[in-house]
């Protein structure tokens, strides 16, 4: 398949997942199909780790700009998450990432802390959207129309869009934090429980980011 071919392959799935997100949103608000309505797709990324903040991000996509090649984070190259993280703040019609740290993750448990984050998120819009299509969850505490949706990163356009937000924003954190604590290996495996990361911290201890609750069995 060459560059062309592979373009207009994309087109034509990201236009499905656009259309797939349109129809849910359009069924629950009981709207006419193609009628315009401003979705907003939320995703977080860094519930597992055992160090570093959760982040969520919420991303409103314009009906005219397509977004070619915008898949759920995981399938993506750490190059490609870097380009379409650009392109996705560039064209958006608005987005927003709220980060919700170590401590506070261990005062109030990573479900909640993940909650705050998105409610953050949402509460930081420049644009309200008249929908949340979300990653499998329902947020409380959001007066808004909500959608869950089950491995919504790989099925809905605006999800995926802030799943890339979302882990871009966290993975150069952890690689700021990896200067600041090049002990631990940040920037190689942004924080979970690899095997170097635990015995990092068998070895040193733990360091201000760690999420205390989650390393206890370790030491």
């Amino acid at each position: 398949m060459n560059r062309q071919e592979r373009l207009e392959a994309e087109l034509v799935r990201t236009g499905q997942m656009r259309a797939f997100e349109r129809q849910l949103a359009g069924e629950l608000l009981d709207r006419d199909e193609g009628a315009q309505i401003l979705i907003g797709g939320i995703d977080e990324a860094g519930r597992g780790p055992l160090a570093g903040p959760v982040a969520a991000a919420v991303v409103i996509l314009p009906d005219d700009v397509p977004f070619p090649f915008v898949n759920d984070s995981k399938k993506l190259s750490p190059k490609k998450r870097d380009e379409l993280y650009d392109y996705i703040r560039e064209h958006a019609a608005a987005y927003s990432v709220k980060l919700v740290e170590p401590q506070r993750i261990d005062e109030i448990n990573i479900l909640q802390a993940t909650y705050e984050a998105m409610r953050n998120a949402v509460a930081a819009l420049a644009v309200t959207p008249e929908v949340l299509i979300n990653d499998a969850v329902r947020i409380p505490g959001i007066d808004l129309p909500q959608i869950p949706v089950v491995k919504g990163d790989a099925k809905c356009l605006s999800i995926a869009a802030a799943s890339i937000l979302a882990k871009v924003t966290r993975d150069r954190l952890m690689e700021e934090y990896d200067r600041m604590y090049p002990e631990y290996g940040f920037a190689s495996h942004k924080g979970y429980g690899t095997a170097q990361h635990i015995e990092a911290i068998r070895k040193y201890g733990p360091c201000p980011i760690h999420r205390r609750t989650f390393i206890g069995h370790f030491l």
